[in-house]
């Protein structure tokens, strides 16, 4: 696992990344934020009541001397903020509005990564999905040719490394949004120096059966082809004929893919949820994540049931993303 992230952080050295954590009072984001900086891998933001804040460090014995602290109620930038997000929000948000939502922790440091104050966001410790993610949407936004935001976990077993997609966000994905949920896995295996096999995922393999749902994957497969004509994508597969050889050399032996894929991109949520969580414990693999994808800037929601470890790989990972917008 630590050669998961030695790529990430040498990546990241010079490069002066700032994130943001909403929930700067949360022990484990505290224990974390103080690590990253000791390491001097990038800064932490940490939002909240900056004198609370401190005596929960000090508490901890955290130092927080190379992080940022961040009140909302007294930020000396607000009125830019504010601005900012009327003019974002397009007439959905007077500037009275604009106020009120940017005392909301999750709100306010995602205006932070807007205004590139800030890198990327890390958020979910003690707030649900939609309070991490919906601003994100709301703001930040898809990029130029992603209509979605997908959820991405990078399965690693020893030096097994694989991309599971989309595990955490979009229930019933077309083909148009599968391709770009192969793109982009794509993108993000990229940056865990994993080489992109694309395998799109099935319970028939090339024509084996007929019906809406594998007639669905084998066009997303020719949409993802035109959407990146350089990326190894193929499909449909069901899973054994794209991950084990004497398999894929019975079933597909035309394929470019011979066993060997290395991103496994799901029909639905259920099958990539279901998936991941059988390859966790049935398979002895940990999964990280879940990675948002397909976002201008990089936003990451973690799990409430979270610990300090999970919060400073997710922070990791997410200002791994900021290098690469």
């Amino acid at each position: 696992m630590a050669d998961l992230f030695t790529g990430i952080k040498e990546k990241l050295t010079g490069k002066e990344v700032k994130i943001v954590f909403p929930e700067g009072l949360d022990e484990r984001i505290l224990k974390a934020a103080g690590r990253l900086a000791q390491e001097k891998v990038l800064t932490p933001i940490l939002i909240g009541d900056i004198e609370q804040i401190q005596a929960k460090a000090a508490e901890l014995n955290v130092s927080l001397d190379a992080a940022e602290i961040y009140d909302p109620k007294n930020y000396a930038m607000i009125d830019e903020l504010v601005q900012s997000f009327v003019e974002r929000r397009k007439g959905k948000a007077t500037e009275e509005d604009a106020r009120k939502i940017l005392l909301d922790e999750n709100y306010f440091g995602t205006m932070l990564v807007h205004t590139n104050k800030a890198d990327g966001l890390v958020s979910g410790a003690i707030h649900s999905t939609a309070d991490t993610v919906r601003p994100a949407l709301q703001i930040i936004k898809t990029k130029h040719g992603v209509s979605k935001t997908s959820g991405v976990f990078i399965m690693v077993r020893d030096e097994e490394k694989y991309v599971f997609a989309d595990c955490a966000i979009n229930i019933a994905p077309d083909s148009n949004d599968l391709a770009e949920i192969a793109v982009e896995s794509a993108k993000t295996a990229n940056m865990f120096n994993i080489e992109p096999r694309v395998a799109m995922l099935s319970f028939s393999t090339k024509g084996s059966a007929k019906s809406p749902e594998t007639e669905k994957v084998s066009a997303a497969v020719e949409e993802a082809k035109k959407r990146d004509p350089q990326l190894i994508v193929d499909g449909e597969f069901q899973f054994d004929a794209a991950f084990v050889p004497s398999v894929a050399k019975s079933k597909a032996p035309g394929s470019p893919l011979q066993g060997d894929a290395n991103v496994f991109v799901f029909p639905s949520l259920e099958a990539g949820n279901i998936g991941y969580k059988i390859a966790q414990r049935l398979g002895n693999f940990e999964a990280v994540g879940p990675i948002l994808q397909g976002l201008n800037r990089p936003v990451n929601d973690l799990s409430r049931g979270c610990n300090e470890e999970d919060v400073y790989k997710l922070a990791l990972i997410t200002a791994g993303q900021s290098l690469n917008q």
